[in-house]
C-alpha cells in the first residue's frame, strides 16, 4: 500500500519574495521524515507577483498546486478553499511568513498517528512589539471568557489534523469563518504542542489592525451567546425603565405637577 498523503495548506497573501523559501524548508522537514505530501498554495488576491511564483514553484516541484481567489476574500477564507482543495488523509495548516516553523510539521503528524485527531500549535513565546502580545493575550482570554467551547488558549491555526476533523469541519460552511474556534468546537481528541514561534522572515504582514478585529469580532460573536444575552438584558431593562418613567410622567400630569406645558406630550 502506498503511504498515505500529507495535505500542507499555505495561505498565500503578497509573498512573492518569501514563498521559494516556504518550500525549501517545508520540502526538507518533509522529506527528512520521509513524508509524502502535496504543499497547496491558495493566493488570496495578492497584489504583487505571488501565483506568478506559484506556478513557477510548481512547474520546478510536482507537489506544489496552486489556486487562485478572484479577489481577496481574507485569511480565513483561503485556509478553507485549502482544506476543501486538499487530498491528503492528513491536512496541516502553515501561514507563508516563516514565523511558525516548518520543521515542527512532522511533530504534529506524529502526534495525530499516536494519540489524537488533532495537533495544534501553542505559542511558548511571540516575537513581536509588547503592545501587540498584550492584545493578542487580552483577546484569547476575552474568547476564552465569552466562549461557550473550549478555545485553547494562544493558539492559531497552525496546526494538524485526520481527514475526519476537515470533513467535519466543511460541514459548517460559515461564511466568515473562524477556524481555531471551528476546529475546537468539532471535538475529537486534540493536543496541544508548545513551540516558539519566529519573527517574520521578510517583509510587513498583509494583516492589518482593522482585520485582527474583524477576526476577534467573528470569533466572540461566532462563539458565545453572551453578547446576544448582553444585548437581550440591555433591551429589557431600557424597557422597564421606559414603562417605569411613562407611568410616572402620567401619575405627575394628573396631578398637576408639571409647570412646562408640554412636557408630559413630549
Amino acid at each position: 500500500m502506498a503511504a498515505p498523503l500529507h495535505s500542507i495548506i499555505v495561505p498565500v497573501y503578497c509573498s512573492q519574495d518569501i514563498l521559494e523559501r516556504l518550500v525549501e524548508r517545508v520540502s526538507a522537514a518533509m522529506d527528512k521524515a520521509q513524508l509524502r505530501f502535496e504543499l497547496v498554495l491558495v493566493d488570496d488576491g495578492s497584489q504583487d507577483g505571488s501565483f506568478v511564483e506559484i506556478k513557477r514553484l510548481s512547474n520546478l516541484h510536482s507537489f506544489i498546486r496552486g489556486f487562485r481567489l478572484s479577489r481577496n476574500f481574507g485569511h480565513q477564507a483561503a485556509v478553507t478553499i485549502g482544506l476543501r482543495k486538499s487530498k491528503g488523509a492528513f491536512v496541516a495548516i502553515i501561514d507563508d511568513d516563516l514565523q511558525d516553523p516548518p520543521e515542527t510539521l512532522p511533530k504534529f503528524f506524529e502526534a495525530v498517528y499516536a494519540e489524537a485527531d488533532v495537533a495544534y500549535g501553542v505559542r511558548l513565546k511571540r516575537k513581536a512589539g509588547i503592545v501587540k502580545r498584550f492584545l493578542f493575550r487580552a483577546f484569547y482570554r476575552t474568547l476564552s471568557w465569552f466562549s461557550d467551547i473550549h478555545i485553547p488558549l494562544d493558539t492559531g491555526d497552525f496546526c494538524a489534523m485526520s481527514r475526519p476533523v476537515v470533513n467535519a469541519m466543511l460541514e459548517l460552511e460559515e461564511a466568515n469563518p473562524f477556524l481555531r474556534g471551528i476546529r475546537a468546537w468539532a471535538g475529537f481528541r486534540q493536543v496541544g504542542i508548545e513551540y516558539e514561534r519566529d519573527a517574520r522572515f521578510q517583509g510587513e504582514s498583509g494583516y492589518t489592525f482593522r482585520k485582527y478585529i474583524q477576526l476577534a469580532m467573528t470569533g466572540i460573536l461566532s462563539f458565545s451567546y453572551l453578547p446576544l444575552r448582553l444585548a437581550t438584558y440591555t433591551g429589557i431593562a431600557a424597557a422597564i425603565f421606559a414603562l417605569g418613567f411613562a407611568g410616572y410622567v402620567i401619575i405627575n400630569l394628573f396631578l398637576g405637577n408639571f409647570e412646562v406645558p408640554g412636557y408630559a406630550s413630549l
